[in-house]
C-alpha cells in the first residue's frame, strides 16, 4: 500500500513538472509568434528556413546603415533572444571596406542598434551612436573581442560567474546581467565578401532556454544574409556621397556681389534612402550691374544626372559671359542639350535683374514659375510662359518682364521643394507661397523655405532654392543712366556727363581714359547704329560704361594697315580697358567697356 501510494505520488509530481513545462513553453512558443510570425521550435528545419526567410523581408529594406542594423535587432527580440545589440566597425559606417582586424584590443566600435524585451530593458549597454574602443589590459579576455579578431561565434550556453565579466566590458554592466537572470550568451560576426563590418550580441534570460548548437547555427545564417544587407547599404552610402560630393563641387562656392540684389542659395540633398539628380543653380554678374539668376533640374540620377548638369551649368555660364538675352541662353541651351550623347532632358529657369528701373526679365523651359514677394505683405507667381525642356526640341522660348520693387524678393526653385508623393502640385505651390509670406525677411533669406518646404518629411527628392531680395544701391555702389540725343552732339555730350560724375566720384584719374571709350562707343553707335540711345555708367567693383543703340551688327575690332584713316578705335578701348564687349538685346545691341578702379 505504502509503496503504490508513493508511487502514485511520485507519478504526480512528474506529471506535474511535465504540465508545467508544456505551460512554459507554449507561452515562449506564443510570445515569439506574436513578435516574429514563426515559431522557432516549429516542426524542425521547416520552422527555422521560414524564419530565415520572413528574416529577408524584414531585415534590408532600406539602403541605409543604421535602419538595416535596428531591423536586424528588432526582428530577433523577442523572436530568437531576449537582448540584442549590433555594432558597426567606424571605419564601414563611414563608407570604407570592412577589414580582416588583426590589431591587439577590438577595432573602433560603434552602438548602432539595441533591443530587448521588457524586463531586460535595464540592461547596460553601450549607448547607441557611442563609438568605443576597448584598450588591449582589460578587455583581452572579452568574448566580444575574440568574436571580433577571430571572425567566428562564440557561444556560452550556460553561463558561470566568470563568464559575466567575459561579457560586459564593465563590472556594473555584468553585476546588472547577473541580477537580471541572463543566463546565455550569443555573438556572432558580421561579415560580407570576407570582410568583418561589426557583430550582434544575444542574451536571453528567464523563461527563454539557453542557446544551443542549433541557435548558433541559425544565428550564423541570419547574421550572413544581415551582412549583406548591411554592405549593400555602405556601398549605396558611399556611392551617394560621391554623388553628392560631385554635385556640390560643380555647383558655385560663392554667390558674387551683385549691385541692387541681395541673393541667397541653397541646395539641399534628397534624403538618405534616395539617390541624388541634377538640380543645379548660378548667379552671374553681367555688365551694366545687371545679374543673371539661373536653376535646372537634369531629369534622371546618380552620376549622368550630376555629369550632364555640371555640362549644362557651363554651357549656360559661357552663354551668359556673351550677355545674352534669357530666351536666346534657352534656345542655345536646348540645341546643346540635344547633343549630348545621353539624350537627357532638362527644365531650367534664367533670369536678369536689372538694377536701373528694378526690372526682371525671365524665360523658362519646364521649371516651376517663380514666386515673386511684393515687400508689403503680397506673393504671386511669374506668369511664365509655358516652355518645353531642353532637349524636347520644341522653340521658340518667350520672356516675360516683371517689376522687383525694393523689399521685395524673387524665389527660384526646383520642384523636389514641392514635390511629394500623393500631393496636389496646385495644392504645394499654395503652400510654398503662405510659407514664403510667413516668414520674416531674414529668414526667407536664410533658406528658411528649406525647412517650411510644403513637401516637408515627405520630400524625396533634391532642391535647389534661390532667393533674391532687391535691396538699395550700397554706398561704394553708383549707377547713372543717361538718354542721348542721336546727332552729333551725343559724344561731347557723353564725355560731359562722365567727366562730371567721375568728378563726384572722385575718380578724375580715370577721367581721361573714360572720356576716349565712351567717344569710340558713342561713334560707333552714330555710324553703325542709328544713333546712341543710352549710356550708362556703373561704379563697382569696377567701372562699366555702357552705350546701347538699335542697330543689328555686333562690332569687332578691325585690322587697320598703316595708311588706314579709321578703324583703329576699338583696338585703344582693348588696350586701354580691363575687357569689353556687345550683346543684342529686343531693341538693338549693347556695348560695353570695363576699367579697374584705383586701389
Amino acid at each position: 500500500m505504502s509503496g503504490g501510494s508513493g508511487g502514485r505520488r511520485l507519478t504526480g509530481r512528474v506529471s506535474a513538472v511535465r504540465t508545467s513545462t508544456v505551460y512554459r513553453s507554449a507561452a515562449l512558443r506564443a510570445r515569439r509568434r506574436d513578435s516574429g510570425g514563426i515559431p522557432l521550435d516549429g516542426p524542425g528545419t521547416e520552422g527555422r528556413l521560414a524564419w530565415l526567410n520572413a528574416a529577408s523581408t524584414r531585415i534590408g529594406t532600406t539602403l541605409d546603415l543604421e535602419s538595416t542594423a535596428r531591423e536586424l535587432a528588432d526582428f530577433t527580440v523577442p523572436g530568437f533572444a531576449d537582448g540584442a545589440a549590433v555594432d558597426l566597425m567606424e571605419s564601414v559606417l563611414h563608407g570604407e571596406e570592412g577589414s580582416r582586424w588583426t590589431g591587439r584590443g577590438v577595432p573602433p566600435m560603434r552602438a548602432v542598434a539595441l533591443s530587448a524585451v521588457a524586463t531586460m530593458s535595464t540592461l547596460e549597454a553601450t549607448p547607441v551612436g557611442e563609438t568605443f574602443v576597448r584598450d588591449q589590459k582589460h578587455h583581452e579576455t572579452l568574448l566580444h573581442q575574440n568574436c571580433l579578431r577571430q571572425g567566428k561565434p562564440v557561444l556560452v550556453a550556460r553561463m558561470r560567474e566568470e563568464d559575466f565579466a567575459r561579457v560586459s566590458p564593465t563590472a556594473s554592466g555584468a553585476a546588472k546581467m547577473r541580477a537580471l537572470g541572463v543566463h546565455s550568451y550569443l555573438a556572432v560576426p558580421l561579415i560580407a565578401r570576407g570582410l568583418l563590418l561589426g557583430s550582434a550580441d544575444f542574451v536571453r534570460g528567464p523563461g527563454s532556454p539557453s542557446f544551443s548548437p542549433t541557435d548558433l547555427a541559425l544565428a550564423e545564417q541570419l547574421a550572413s544574409r544581415a551582412a549583406v544587407f548591411i554592405d549593400n547599404a555602405r556601398l549605396y552610402g558611399r556611392e551617394r556621397e560621391r554623388v553628392v560630393s560631385l554635385q556640390r563641387s560643380l555647383l558655385p562656392r560663392a554667390t558674387p556681389v551683385t549691385p541692387g540684389l541681395r541673393v541667397r542659395a541653397e541646395y539641399a540633398p534628397s534624403a538618405a534612402r534616395h539617390p541624388v539628380g541634377g538640380d543645379w543653380y548660378d548667379v552671374m554678374s553681367l555688365p551694366g550691374g545687371r545679374t543673371a539668376l539661373m536653376a535646372g533640374d537634369v531629369m534622371g540620377q546618380g552620376l549622368p544626372a550630376a555629369a550632364t548638369m555640371g555640362r549644362l551649368r557651363a554651357v549656360a555660364r559661357t552663354l551668359m559671359t556673351l550677355d545674352m538675352a534669357p530666351e536666346r541662353v534657352l534656345a542655345r541651351l536646348d540645341l546643346a542639350t540635344r547633343d549630348l550623347e545621353d539624350d537627357q532632358v532638362a527644365t531650367f529657369l534664367c533670369a536678369v535683374y536689372d538694377p536701373a528701373d528694378s526690372r526682371c526679365t525671365l524665360a523658362g523651359a519646364g521649371l516651376l514659375p517663380p514666386l515673386l514677394l511684393d515687400g508689403r505683405g503680397g506673393a504671386d507667381f511669374v506668369p511664365l510662359p509655358a516652355g518645353a525642356p531642353l532637349g524636347a526640341g520644341v522653340i521658340p522660348y518667350d520672356p516675360v518682364t516683371v517689376a522687383v520693387p525694393e523689399g521685395g524678393a524673387l524665389v527660384l526653385y526646383t520642384d523636389g521643394l514641392v514635390k511629394a508623393r500623393g500631393a496636389d502640385l496646385e495644392e504645394q505651390l499654395g503652400r510654398l507661397r503662405s510659407a514664403a509670406l510667413g516668414l520674416s525677411p531674414a529668414a526667407l533669406e536664410d533658406g528658411g523655405l528649406i525647412a517650411a518646404a510644403p513637401a516637408g518629411s515627405g520630400r524625396f527628392d533634391e532642391a535647389v532654392l534661390l532667393t533674391a531680395r532687391a535691396v538699395p544701391l550700397g554706398a561704394e555702389t553708383g549707377l547713372r543712366v543717361w538718354p542721348l540725343s542721336g546727332d552729333g552732339r551725343a559724344a561731347s555730350e557723353a564725355r560731359r556727363l562722365v567727366t562730371r560724375q567721375l568728378a563726384e566720384w572722385g575718380l578724375d584719374e580715370l577721367a581721361d581714359v573714360c572720356e576716349l571709350v565712351v567717344s569710340e562707343l558713342v561713334g560707333n553707335a552714330l555710324r553703325y547704329g542709328n544713333g546712341p540711345g543710352e549710356l550708362r555708367l556703373l561704379r563697382g567693383e569696377r567701372l562699366v560704361v555702357e552705350v546701347s543703340d538699335t542697330g543689328p551688327d555686333l562690332p569687332q575690332i578691325q585690322h587697320a594697315d598703316l595708311s588706314d584713316e579709321g578703324g583703329r578705335g576699338l583696338q585703344l578701348v582693348n588696350m586701354l580697358c580691363r575687357r569689353w564687349g556687345s550683346c543684342r538685346t529686343s531693341g538693338g545691341k549693347v556695348v560695353w567697356a570695363e576699367q579697374n578702379l584705383p586701389a
